[in-house]
């Protein structure tokens, strides 16, 4: 088998387990389920009030209905997502709840005036005040005011609130208002006033907002208009100011401006160059040449009478400098001339410049006032257009919602008998298989052999049932006169599992001990020891349990020497074992020692004596010690051919039982099987296990 499968039939078994946990529990389970569904029951049918809940349909206008082609003030309603859900928490809003409760009345009404109920027999304010009176010693404590209206009003809204509730249908533009309370004509008047109340206040608001803008718009109308006047006014008196003709009369003045501009340009290089040339002709007198002063005055005359100076005429000479001072005199009188024309040309450039820069000024600032003033103008019109629209609005507000049915009569929505009890007995089964559970996993023993063979990874070779008798010596005339009964033939069942634990080499020295004290583990080796006797086998019953020594107790006689004088080497066996008819069988028992139990079963006396055993007897049966309590049965374990571990049903605490392995585990010895000793049969039924010896399988083969 694979890993897989291995966990897969883990998990089944996992399930199976739970299942017959629980189906062991079932009466656990019912009774839990009958009881809390009993007061699920009693809450439904006596106790819960009953509750009536009534819805109006509202749809929203999704189409404009305009009876004039005229912007409204407000706009409608959004249709997306979160505009209805705004409009939800809207007819949900404290003010709608608020005008309800006033328009209804609601604060006389007990249902949501909690002051005016009668107080219950039993409340907590009457705890608290109980509690208070036991503390303070009956005191009278001082008298809580009287609430104000305005708390009334408040705690009101709040219970009106949540008898309330408004959703949308998906995909599309309808909302249900519902009311919930006790009685169903209340309900549908409640549902049906607060849609009401929802389309009232959205034309309320919008009313309001139309009359706000007619007020707004009123003012600023009057505002402009005042302002119009005014600019109209600063414009009349700039105009009446100013020294602008026209346009016409500035452009003229330009060009008259340009033509004085060019004229001057061209006299300040006319001036420049005349004084240019006057300055060469000074410059060059002083050379004293007449033929280069001629040169330079370009004369004709000059040349000739330079021409003549160079041939010798004197009477040249005085006409030549007359001629050259006379040049120079009208040079310089056209210098001067230039001038005066330029500085002419500049004073008319400067006045005629003063006169347009004063007139662009002029210009600009009536432009701007007429810029102004038309724009003031438009304003004007536009609020003036708007507040006449806006005044035609005034009573033609329609809501953006209409209701679209209204609530009839309430149904009933509480309490849902069937659900809750229903609910109810789910519930008090949840909570019983949870007391099943709580128990099976809080339980620290063992109740099954599957269980106790899961746990502790060792086979259960047998499960002995507790077997009816008052004392201990009874045993062996129970066992002989109730061959058949379950005890019994648990017991042979034992014996055969024992035998047959090894096939090779049937075990001869069989140990028999527990974790704990009173586990049934020398019960179980006397019933063992009578059951291998009666096979004709020659059985030695050796108690081993040097400190408690009960297995006395389950014979008549003493036996005439103990298993001290035998490994002591003061008697022999033969002298010291007592032969018990009754048992079919040799006892030998133990005695009070001077020295550790442990340091007599190490010795190789010990030893010796077991080997002895061998020889005389078929099969030796050692009830031993508790293996928690101390350390005599690990030492003995090693001398035997197989170990038989008793753990007490339902009593063993889990963790002492597996330590006990444990230490089998730590000296090395294999404990061949675990025994599911002192079984309650009838318990065992109690919790579902019926399958054991006494079972309802084992009415027809087993006596009592």
């Amino acid at each position: 088998m694979t890993n897989q499968e291995t966990d897969n039939a883990s998990d089944d078994s996992d399930i199976f387990q739970l299942l017959g946990i629980m189906w062991r529990g079932k009466f656990v389970i019912l009774s839990c389920a009958l009881i809390v569904g009993s007061m699920g029951g009693y809450y439904a049918y006596k106790v819960a009030e009953p509750s009536y809940s009534a819805t109006a349909r509202l749809a929203l206008q999704v189409r404009d209905q305009k009876l004039v082609d005229l912007d409204s003030v407000i706009s409608g309603v959004s249709r997306d997502r979160a505009a209805l859900n705004t409009e939800v928490e809207v007819i949900r809003s404290r003010t709608l709840i608020e005008r309800l409760v006033v328009d209804m009345n609601l604060t006389k009404d007990p249902e949501f005036n909690a002051r005016l109920r009668e107080e219950p027999k039993i409340s907590v304010s009457k705890v608290r005040e109980t509690l208070r009176n036991l503390v303070t010693g009956g005191a009278a404590a001082a008298p809580e005011p009287p609430p104000s209206d305005e708390a009334i009003l408040l705690s009101t809204v709040n219970a009106a609130r949540g008898a309330i509730s408004v959703s949308t249908l998906r995909d599309t533009y309808l909302f249900d208002i519902s009311a919930t309370t006790g009685h169903p004509g209340k309900s549908a008047k409640m549902a049906n006033r607060l849609a009401q109340l929802y389309l009232d206040d959205q034309v309320q608001t919008k009313f309001e907002a139309t009359d706000y803008a007619i007020n707004w718009l009123s003012d600023r109308v009057n505002e402009l208009e005042v302002e119009l006047k005014q600019k109209g006014e600063s414009l009349s008196a700039l105009r009446g100011k100013t020294n602008l003709v026209s346009l016409e009369a500035l452009e003229g003045l330009n060009i008259r401006a340009k033509d004085i501009r060019d004229r001057l340009l061209a006299t300040q290089s006319r001036t420049a160059a005349a004084k240019e040339t006057l300055l060469q002709n000074q410059n060059v007198l002083g050379t004293g040449d007449p033929e280069v002063i001629s040169a330079q005055f370009d004369d004709q005359v000059l040349r000739r009478l330079a021409n003549a100076i160079s041939s010798g005429d004197e009477d040249a000479k005085p006409l030549f400098d007359t001629r050259v001072e006379t040049a120079l005199a009208a040079q310089t009188a056209e210098v001067d001339r230039l001038k005066s024309q330029r500085d002419v040309l500049q004073d008319s450039l400067a006045d005629i410049q003063k006169k347009i820069d004063a007139q662009n000024e002029d210009l600009t600032r009536i432009t701007q006032l007429e810029r102004e003033l038309a724009a003031t103008r438009t304003l004007y019109e536009t609020f003036l257009n708007r507040l006449k629209e806006t005044s035609i609005q005034v009573g033609l507000q329609r809501p953006d919602a209409r209701i679209l049915s209204e609530a009839g009569g309430g149904r009933l929505v509480a309490p849902r008998k069937s659900r809750i009890l229903i609910f109810n007995l789910f519930l008090g089964a949840l909570i019983g298989t949870a007391v099943v559970m709580g128990r099976q996993f809080l339980h620290k023993g063992f109740r099954t052999a599957g269980e106790l063979q899961r746990m502790a990874g060792i086979p259960v070779i047998g499960q002995i049932p507790k077997i009816s008798i008052k004392k201990r010596e009874g045993l062996i005339e129970f066992l002989r006169n109730n061959p058949t009964s379950g005890g019994a033939e648990a017991i042979r069942n034992l014996r055969t599992s024992v035998l047959m634990s090894s096939i090779d080499k049937r075990p001869q020295v069989i140990m028999s001990t527990s974790a704990l004290p009173s586990e049934g583990k020398t019960t179980q080796a006397v019933a063992l020891t009578m059951n291998l006797a009666a096979m004709g086998s020659r059985v030695l019953l050796v108690e081993c349990d040097v400190r408690r020594r009960t297995l006395g107790h389950y014979f008549d006689d003493m036996p005439p020497g103990t298993l001290l004088d035998v490994i002591s080497g003061e008697k022999k066996i033969e002298q010291s074992v007592m032969q018990v008819e009754s048992l079919g069988a040799d006892v030998l028992l133990s005695s009070r020692l001077d020295i550790n139990g442990a340091d007599l079963f190490a010795s190789d006396h010990f030893t010796k004596f077991i080997r002895e055993l061998r020889k005389a007897y078929d099969y030796i049966i050692l009830d031993t010690p508790p293996v928690q309590v101390v350390p005599d049965a690990r030492i003995i374990s090693v001398q035997t051919d197989a170990v038989i571990y008793n753990v007490a049903w339902n009593d063993t605490p889990r963790d002492v039982a597996l330590e006990g392995l444990q230490q089998f585990k730590s000296v090395g010895v294999s404990v061949t099987g675990v025994v599911l000793s002192k079984v309650d049969e009838r318990r065992l039924k109690q919790y579902g296990y019926g399958y054991m010896y006494g079972g309802k399988y084992g009415r027809g083969y087993y006596g009592t």
